[in-house]
């Protein structure tokens, strides 16, 4: 992110503007639509203001002297469009007294750059791409324009009227943001974007005790509870919409090694993250010392989020967790996640069961060539079943070995799955005598193994056959 969002307050002083045409006078009515006093400097001579009402006209100070030698004194920012070559002095001058530059369609003389803007009175949002590519910053704009309330600005400043009252009577700061999440997402927001502002009003009038509106106990202390999150193989976009709500409501978010840096981003800013997970082969602070954190977070009010890797209740220990959080008497939910099967079954076209060809499924984990040892075999040779294996790169001999003296064939096809679902997903498939070499092909995990004859419809393995035919094609033919 090379630059940083940011709002200007166009109150604090007028805007500079330079420049002509038709590109000069876009800048003019969007400076003039956001309520911005406009010294403005028309390299041509015409000022015309093309249609503005008597109001915005009235903030426009129609300038006649030289852009490069007018006072700058309390002017907040300089923002050049149609300029030619002045655009590229009046940077200069700008950046030697500090002030904000913008000259249009030249980031090298500017040091900020104009958003698309969704405006919704007080609620204003700015989409950004640094400046490269304005189309795709219109296009995100569109899209959030399509989804956002027409009166979110409405419900914005009801709650700027009633802020400070509120906060008046609610000490604490969390069961404050507590109120007004009830606020925006229960009756009285539904009012306020239905139009009934009246009502809303009222409703807000009538709560008598704001803390216990927000949810805290006889103490006067907010109600803390636990969300177990799962968080998916590693695609952001993945998360559940309910799991995005947990992830930004969370005071604090205790996460898995696992969980990708993409995700955590979507974390509410001011939300604690602490680390608890471990990799294979690495230390960690233990299952109790996690279940412990979690059940102080809750009882001290906050709303903590155990964010894990795939789905809680698929090899991710949540059950554990649950019991914990119930026998602490704490409140808990649980948010299901896309597990890495699944994911990898999308992402590689592995159908997990295929009709007449594979007709179960058996999960089952191995992290170490122990677990693979106690493994009953012998109930995985069933060639329609097909055996997904997790955490079992380092046990693949043993896996290999365990399904082979159960008597399930060397040529089964198998596929070794990594990193599913994020950039740099890698895939090798061949067959289950092949396995332990198949691991040794990817660069590093997370990964899973798929064992069964469906691997054989997966886009590796067809990729893999169509160049082993061809290369054979180019050998009879050399």
């Amino acid at each position: 992110m090379r630059f940083l969002p940011v709002f200007l307050d166009l109150q604090a002083g007028p805007v500079l503007l330079v420049g002509a045409g038709e590109l000069v006078r876009a800048k003019l009515r969007l400076l003039a639509a956001a309520g911005a006093r406009i010294r403005w400097f028309a390299t041509d001579g015409n000022h015309d203001i093309g249609g503005l009402n008597a109001a915005d006209a009235a903030r426009i100070e129609f300038a006649v002297s030289d852009p490069l030698t007018a006072s700058l004194s309390g002017v907040i920012a300089i923002l050049c469009a149609g300029a030619g070559d002045i655009g590229g002095a009046m940077s200069a001058r700008a950046k030697a007294v500090g002030l904000p530059v913008n000259v249009m369609d030249d980031l090298a003389h500017s040091t900020f750059i104009f958003p698309a803007i969704v405006d919704r009175g007080d609620v204003v949002v700015a989409v950004g791409t640094g400046g490269t590519s304005p189309v795709v910053a219109r296009r995100v704009r569109e899209r959030i324009e399509a989804v956002l309330p027409a009166r979110i600005g409405d419900l914005a400043t009801l709650i700027g009227r009633w802020r400070k009252s509120i906060h008046s009577r609610i000490p604490e700061f969390s069961l404050r943001r507590r109120f007004w999440e009830r606020v925006i997402d229960g009756p009285i927001g539904a009012l306020v974007l239905a139009g009934r502002n009246d009502e809303a009003e009222a409703a807000l009038e009538n709560i008598s005790d704001p803390s216990a509106f927000a949810g805290a106990h006889v103490s006067g202390q907010a109600e803390g509870r636990v969300t177990l999150v799962g968080a998916g193989p590693g695609d952001p976009d993945l998360l559940t919409i309910k799991a995005l709500r947990a992830l930004q409501d969370a005071d604090i978010v205790f996460y898995d090694e696992l969980v990708s840096s993409e995700i955590l981003d979507r974390v509410r800013r001011d939300a604690s993250r602490v680390p608890v997970g471990r990799r294979v082969g690495k230390p960690g602070i233990g299952q109790n010392a996690i279940n412990k954190r979690m059940i102080e977070a809750a009882k001290s009010g906050q709303r903590a989020v155990r964010l894990k890797g795939g789905d809680a209740f698929v090899f991710g220990r949540g059950g554990e967790e649950v019991e914990a959080l119930r026998a602490a008497g704490v409140a808990y939910s649980v948010v299901p996640g896309i597990t890495a099967g699944l994911g990898a079954a999308a992402q590689f076209e592995v159908p997990l069961t295929f009709r007449h060809e594979a007709l179960r499924i058996t999960f089952l984990t191995a992290h170490k060539a122990k677990d693979a040892d106690v493994v009953d075999w012998s109930a995985l040779t069933d060639v329609k079943m097909t055996v997904v294996v997790y955490m079992g790169m380092t046990a693949a001999p043993s896996v290999r070995s365990g399904l082979l003296a159960a008597g399930r064939s060397p040529r089964t096809p198998v596929g070794v799955f990594a990193r599913v679902t994020r950039p740099d997903a890698q895939a090798a498939v061949g067959t289950l005598d092949q396995l332990p070499a198949l691991v040794q092909k990817i660069d590093g995990g997370p990964a899973i193994l798929v064992i069964g004859d469906v691997v054989a419809h997966s886009a590796p393995w067809r990729h893999q056959n169509l160049n082993q035919v061809i290369s054979e094609l180019l050998e009879a033919a050399a």
